[in-house]
């Protein structure tokens, strides 16, 4: 039983992952498209988790760290990007 409710998460996590990226590519806004992204990195986060559940294993929790780390990361210098119009700012003088 437990088994089938992690497959029926696993589907409905690939489904969401699937919305986000639709909405990724169609978004109306700039805005639209970095929250569709950290949307697909959060669900990312959570199906490798399931599937580390799934088998027993601890061997994904890394993965899980790095891609939280990296999708924070990305959040952040889209934000700079669409307040600033750069990610990193240079002073010429």
């Amino acid at each position: 039983m437990f088994d089938a409710v992690l497959l029926v998460m696993l589907i409905m996590l690939a489904i969401s992952i699937l919305v986000g990226l639709y909405r990724a590519i169609q978004g109306p806004s700039m805005a639209d498209r970095v929250i569709a992204l950290d949307l697909i990195g959060i669900m990312m986060i959570a199906l490798i988790g399931v599937v580390s559940i799934y088998l027993e294993t601890q061997a994904f929790l890394e993965a899980i760290l790095v891609l939280g780390i990296l999708a924070f990361i990305g959040t952040v210098a889209f934000a700079r990007f669409i307040e600033r119009g750069a990610v990193i700012e240079r002073k010429r003088d």
